[in-house]
């Protein structure tokens, strides 16, 4: 506790603000226990950026945590491209204090001699992943915290092929801020160097977003969609490019279409949760639409809702989208011959079935640690390989390589051209599900997040993932585990034969156990949030459509037994 106390007391200089040293003042004199949360460790870049709870303090974004970061960024990028005139480019959410933090970050790279082009409003993390290549900048900086809950901001950072900073640039970046102290931030902006965009490039970004995800399908006249931005980003956008690629029926909740921090409608403004989308999907019902779309509060993830096999709104998981989406993608390219070179790419934690059809189409496939970062890592990494598609569990998806994250604006059109045309066809986008899982197997997911805040929640989370490793799973639902994946070790073994082999995958925090019949079970922190999350992966042969339902069943039985066995029902 001393040392918390001597860090909190650190912020007390002149160097701060008046009210944060009132704040921190008042923490000292009655609220160890909330000084203890916001001062016993610095906020941390994970796989998403740095994300965590507004406030006062080390452990909080504000002011002071998010000037610091950009000054070591800027230092960094003044070392690697020493001479150059340093561009960079930034974009905010709909989040209390986004703008007044999005300007802070600003001042501080113009304090420090860089050009910065400053979006005069809230738009999409698509866009400004678009817009780094766009302008030909050197970084990108998105304020956000996603998905979460209304407390949270965060700090993404992007590179110069657009995508998120990767190895060796974070870890560079990550040792640049931690040899700064907070007095070492540069706040005298440089207005001079300070220019606001906005016009331009939302009609570059979204002509390219029309450009990616329309396949001219057909139906287009009487296909009905409910969109909802959910009080965020994406309504910047989204209708946009839905009416340049011809949808006319589209009915957008008013009452979640105005950018709201609060997110007032809504317990998580997160389509992973049903019910973010139960407003929409309630309206579709009302309707008779064919297709609900609801996004988060940046505009990269995606939740889709589709009538199913009795004609109610059903909301897919990430993995069915993504499945979908990559099937379609892949059909077109194939009607256009295939050049041999082109690969689609998810995460370890993500349906098998991504890789059984990159097989089937004879097509490479990537797979990599969870996190959009990795698989425009891919892109880059591979110039004369092409990208077609690929996503993740989680709700994300990227059509294409001309966005470098996850990319809610492209996909959401995307959905709807294979909706619309599964309708002209006289089917559905939930027939063309399950002819899927005829052709590639009936793979079927559960996600489990337990939250644990706090400093003790850290504690918790650690003492979970380690006790998973200590005390291996040695059967699942009657089905011998087979292969360990640990991936803090980058190794994977049979423990039938004892055979081990190195994985070709960067070192993380993630165990997987897979049993004989494939059964997966993987468990990881949350890079972003106070989480530990479990991914369950069940699959059985699908023979026919008309045995959908059964098959369903008995998947959702295994999957109960699962969470039994590991306690997590």
């Amino acid at each position: 506790m001393d040392t918390i106390l001597d860090t909190a007391k650190s912020w007390l200089t002149d160097f701060f603000d008046s009210e944060t040293k009132k704040e921190i003042e008042n923490l000292i004199a009655g609220n160890t226990e909330e000084l203890e949360d916001r001062f016993y460790k610095d906020m941390e870049f994970g796989t998403g950026g740095m994300r965590g709870v507004m406030g006062v303090g080390t452990n909080r974004i504000n002011k002071y945590t998010l000037g610091k970061s950009t000054q070591g960024l800027s230092n960094y990028l003044n070392k690697v491209y020493e001479g150059e005139d340093i561009k960079v480019v930034i974009a905010y959410d709909c989040r209390h204090n986004s703008d007044t933090l999005a300007r802070t970050v600003a001042e501080v790279f113009s304090a420090n001699g860089i050009k910065v082009f400053l979006f005069s409003e809230l738009r999409t993390t698509p866009e400004l992943s678009f817009a780094v290549r766009y302008l030909g900048c050197h970084a990108g900086v998105v304020l956000t915290a996603s998905h979460n809950p209304p407390e949270y901001n965060g700090y993404k950072v992007y590179w110069t092929d657009g995508g998120q900073i990767v190895p060796p640039q974070d870890r560079e970046i990550i040792a640049e801020i931690n040899s700064l102290s907070y007095e070492d931030t540069n706040f005298n902006a440089n207005e001079s160097l300070i220019e606001l965009i906005d016009k331009e490039l939302d009609e570059a970004f979204i002509s390219a977003s029309v450009a990616n995800g329309n396949f001219d399908a057909q139906g287009k006249d009487e296909f009905k969609i409910v969109f909802t931005s959910l009080h965020g980003t994406s309504i910047t956008a989204i209708p946009e490019v839905l009416k340049r690629a011809g949808y006319r029926n589209v009915t957008i909740i008013e009452e979640q279409s105005k950018p709201d921090g609060n997110f007032p409608t809504v317990e998580s403004p997160n389509p992973e949760e049903t019910e973010a989308l139960s407003m929409a999907v309630k309206k579709a019902e009302e309707i008779g639409a064919d297709m609900v779309v609801g996004t988060d509060p940046d505009s990269d993830r995606l939740g889709v809702a589709v009538r199913n096999l009795e004609g109610k709104m059903e909301i897919l998981n990430g993995n069915q989208t993504m499945v979908l989406m990559t099937k379609f993608l892949l059909e077109k390219r194939k009607e256009r011959g295939f050049k041999g070179n082109e690969f689609i790419a998810t995460t370890i934690v993500s349906t098998p079935m991504m890789e059984v059809m990159a097989d089937a189409y004879g097509v490479e496939f990537k797979t990599a640690l969870t996190g959009f970062k990795w698989i425009g890592k891919m892109i880059k990494d591979f110039p004369q390989s092409q990208f077609i598609g690929g996503g993740e569990e989680s709700f994300g998806y990227m059509v294409g390589d001309f966005v470098r994250d996850k990319d809610a604006v492209t996909s959401t059109l995307l959905a709807c051209e294979i909706a619309s045309q599964a309708k002209a066809n006289g089917g559905s986008m939930y027939k063309d599900l399950i002819d899927c899982y005829v052709d590639y197997g009936f793979y079927k997911e559960e996600l489990i997040s337990i939250t644990k805040k706090g400093m003790s929640g850290a504690e918790e989370i650690k003492q979970m993932l380690k006790d998973f490793k200590e005390n291996p799973v040695v059967s699942v639902a009657g089905s011998k585990v087979k292969y360990i994946e640990d991936y803090n070790v980058s190794t994977i073994k049979n423990v039938l034969t004892g055979e081990e082999k190195p994985i070709d995958i960067p070192k993380s925090n993630v165990l997987i156990y897979e049993t004989e019949d494939g059964t997966r079970i993987a468990a990881r922190p949350s890079g972003t949030e106070p989480k530990v999350k479990f991914y369950i992966s069940t699959n059985a042969p699908l023979p026919r459509a008309e045995d959908f339902q059964r098959v369903a069943a008995d998947l959702d039985h295994k999957i109960a037994q699962i969470l039994s066995e590991l306690k997590l029902s």
